[in-house]
């Protein structure tokens, strides 16, 4: 660790630490080494990535993040980050042809390409009556998918002059019509032009779970991006992602130091001066930086001294709101053994009522189901398959059945441990347990014999993202945009930049600087260090590791079209499958 000596340096700024070791944390760490900064990541937990992770069970690899990844392919500014920070460096980047196939309860079915020629054609076969707004709706996609390309990611609006504005408004103007129309327009609205009551249910299942206050946009987005190879899987899955990112950060002469809770900011004269663990230790910087939980931070680490009243509001009001904070999940990992030839990469299932009422904490009744080892073969033994089965879901039941303790530390092998297992109690396990079940009781429907066919399973709740991240309510992607919180966040920062008025030399990074996603917690780390090269009244820099290698791509066909055999175009014995190291436990206990 860095060495416990109070800086009392008040110009120059050059030492800095960085809670919080998740996308947004190494992102923020990559960026301060290459602009000069001496930096040092503190990180909770025993490995990075933070909800960006994945973990050993048996044979097999759990991945529980990435689903796609904004910005995996070229020709937008989000791929240029990722490219800076190394985590796609040398690796194989996974693309289906279809975003996502929604099920309806009664077993129609709905398979949304990206292509939008082939989803113009997909869709005007389910419903010829509604060809004109089907049209309509893909016309708009494949303008979106040149609009893509001016997305700005790389730059913050609040740090830019007036002429980069300009310019910026400027290149949005061919798409203004379209931008204009689909930010203003709920997707629960317009799914409802649709005479088919099939693709006015489906539509709004899109993306994966149902977003209530999400405008047309974003599908926009996530469909273009798609279409564009940037919403693809890297090789390796999301701790393979973290580790990549985590080696650039050290070849850059970071620090990172594992099991080291922060408890408190150190705050004098309304300046951030370091922190103290929850082992007592403290640490000294010129720059402290959160890219850990925001709740966590303003209203622990800072015992909530300074609530300006955005950050009042935002954090005493605005929190405890419903849909201004994006829940937790509720996940189902099985191990398989056997190939699932028939099933595909991405399905949401509308439910039954009668199912979802049995299932804690369901936001929506429907659930994802993904064959991960269909993106991730590299995962999984040969001739075994992982389903991943989730549903956004809210901490309350699963807390009403606890006995109060959602996160522990203790001394493991010499080690403090923050996120060793806790005992629930039976009912907590019951509830589990029931549900998975439920679940895979289901699916049996559709995929004949899965119950017999499972090795090994793991479930995991809000409480499990709790005592691994200490995230708000187990939220794995904090304040979500559209909505009052997230514009709230955003005009604050373009005004006053990530952090809180009336404290010195203290930001924000990660996803509570923003509104959720990885490429966003990314961007912050990038953003946040152009606010302080700024502040400090230096030229930001950023650049691509010169010896790295590129990404290469492959899209994968539909599964209906595979034969009994895994393509030969996946990299066989890659290393990515040993993700355990010398240092870092990736085992987890998902209670």
């Amino acid at each position: 660790m860095l060495n416990a000596q109070k800086n009392e340096s008040t110009s120059n700024r050059k030492t800095m630490l960085i809670i919080g070791g998740g996308i947004g944390g190494l992102s923020t760490g990559c960026y301060a080494q290459m602009n000069g900064y001496d930096s040092h990541i503190l990180e909770m937990h025993e490995i990075p990535g933070g909800c960006c992770t994945g973990w050993e069970k048996g044979d097999f690899t759990f991945d529980w993040c990435i689903s796609w990844l904004l910005g995996s392919g070229p020709g937008n500014e989000m791929h240029q980050i990722w490219r800076e920070i190394g985590g796609l460096d040398g690796k194989q980047v996974r693309h289906p042809e279809i975003f996502n196939i929604v099920t309806t309860a009664g077993g129609e079915q709905v398979r949304f390409y990206s292509n939008p020629d082939k989803l113009e054609l997909h869709l005007n076969a389910i419903s010829p009556s509604d060809s004109k707004h089907i049209k309509q709706f893909c016309d708009g996609l494949r303008q979106f998918i040149d609009c893509l390309k001016v997305y700005p990611f790389l730059r913050p609006v609040g740090l830019m002059s007036f002429w980069e504005r300009t310019k910026m408004m400027a290149s949005f103007i061919p798409y203004f019509n379209l931008i204009r129309k689909t930010i203003t327009v709920l997707m629960t609205d317009y799914s409802k032009k649709f005479k088919h009551p099939v693709l006015q249910e489906a539509f709004n299942f899109i993306l994966y779970e149902k977003h209530s206050n999400f405008p047309v946009l974003p599908f926009y987005f996530q469909l273009a991006s798609h279409a564009t190879h940037s919403a693809g899987v890297p090789e390796g899955g999301s701790l393979e992602l973290a580790n990549s990112i985590e080696a650039r950060y050290k070849r850059l002469n970071g620090k990172i130091s594992y099991n080291a809770k922060v408890q408190e900011i150190i705050v004098e004269n309304n300046t951030a001066k370091g922190v103290r663990l929850s082992d007592g230790q403290e640490f000294f910087a010129d720059i402290i930086i959160s890219a850990a939980d925001g709740y966590s931070t303003v209203m622990k680490m800072l015992k909530g001294k300074y609530l300006t009243p955005i950050y009042e509001k935002l954090y005493t009001q605005h929190i405890k709101e419903p849909e201004m904070v994006f829940p937790g999940y509720f996940t189902v990992f099985l191990g398989v053994d056997r190939e699932l030839f028939q099933t595909e990469y991405c399905t949401t299932y509308i439910l039954p009522d009668e199912l979802a009422q049995r299932l804690p904490g369901i936001r929506h009744p429907s659930i994802n189901v993904q064959l991960r080892n269909g993106l991730y073969p590299e995962l999984a033994p040969d001739n075994t398959s992982i389903l991943y089965i989730s549903y956004f879901c809210d901490i309350a039941p699963w807390r009403n059945l606890t006995d109060g303790t959602e996160q522990v530390s203790k001394e493991k092998n010499g080690k403090t441990i923050h996120t060793l297992p806790i005992k629930r109690g039976s009912e907590y396990q019951k509830a589990k347990k029931q549900a998975a079940n439920a679940i895979v009781k289901y699916l049996e429907r559709f995929i004949p014999g899965l119950e017999d066919s499972i090795i090994i399973r793991d479930i995991a709740t809000p409480m499990t993202q709790v005592r691994y991240t200490d995230n708000y309510d187990g939220s794995v992607l904090g304040w979500q945009p559209f909505v009052e919180s997230g514009e709230t966040l955003e005009e604050e920062v373009k005004k006053n930049g990530p952090g809180i008025p009336g404290l010195n030399n203290f930001y924000f990074s990660g996803v509570w600087a923003t509104t959720g996603g990885l490429i966003r917690a990314a961007a912050a780390g990038r953003h946040v260090m152009q606010f302080i090269c700024k502040d400090d009244n230096k030229k930001f820099t950023a650049n691509t590791e010169e010896t790295a290698t590129p990404p290469h791509h492959i899209t994968l066909p539909e599964r209906t079209q595979w034969k009994r055999k895994q393509p030969t175009y996946f990299k066989k014995n890659t290393g990515f499958r040993a993700l355990k190291s010398n240092e870092s436990n990736t085992t987890i206990n998902t209670n």
